[in-house]
């Protein structure tokens, strides 16, 4: 598999099956309390597709939220999709979101965790890929800030990006609206986040 960016080859390497080992299922009670939260402003959701869904924490969360949802995962890591395999009821394609084309949409596109690794020249084409996945829902949970920033990351620079992904996005796509937002703070007991912003967005 190739890549067109060093992010990519970076989550699809060694760094990025790592990641798995400190993100296990120990985290899966606070992720379905979580995602509960925001899915009691939509209706009507029976199909998903999680943009870099990893081994498919949040997938288990909304199988376990909403029973009988179809699922679809875009993952660039060989590991991860081994695991997300194992699920049962998710149809898995290993490649980089960069490379993805959907042929269809899907009731909720979910993307968590995932712009911050985004390399930001190409966050225009995963806006739109994100857009034209979408059937009615699109929920971003990621880091925010008010105006694009670099952190540096476990010691490693140019892959962790914070800026206003969801106002950027429905700038990008007007017809777009806001239907819910909110913050998930490290020291809530109940969920366990890492300090991140969601926003639910619905096609007008």
């Amino acid at each position: 598999m190739t890549f067109r960016t060093e992010q990519e080859a970076f989550w699809a390497g060694q760094f990025g099956t790592d990641y798995i080992a400190r993100n296990g299922d120990e985290l899966l009670p606070f992720r379905i309390r979580h995602l509960a939260r925001i899915m009691e402003a939509t209706s009507g959701i029976r199909s998903m597709i999680e943009l870099g869904a990893n081994i498919g924490l949040n997938i288990r969360a909304l199988q376990a939220v909403a029973p009988g949802i179809e699922c679809f995962a875009v993952e660039v890591n060989a590991a991860a999709c081994e695991r997300l395999r194992a699920i049962g009821g998710v149809e898995v394609l290993q490649r980089s979101i960069l490379d993805f084309q959907p042929a269809r949409t899907w009731d909720l596109v979910l993307v968590k965790g995932v712009l911050i690794h985004i390399d930001p020249v190409e966050l225009p084409r995963v806006y739109d890929l994100i857009y034209r996945s979408a059937g009615r829902y699109i929920v971003l949970d990621e880091y925010f800030n008010p105006s694009p920033v670099e952190v540096l990351y476990r010691g490693h620079k140019g892959k962790l990006f914070k800026r206003d992904f969801a106002g950027e996005l429905m700038d990008a796509h007007p017809d777009l609206r806001l239907v819910d937002y909110g913050f998930a703070w490290r020291r809530d007991p109940e969920l366990r986040e890492d300090d991140t912003t969601w926003f639910l967005l619905e096609k007008r």
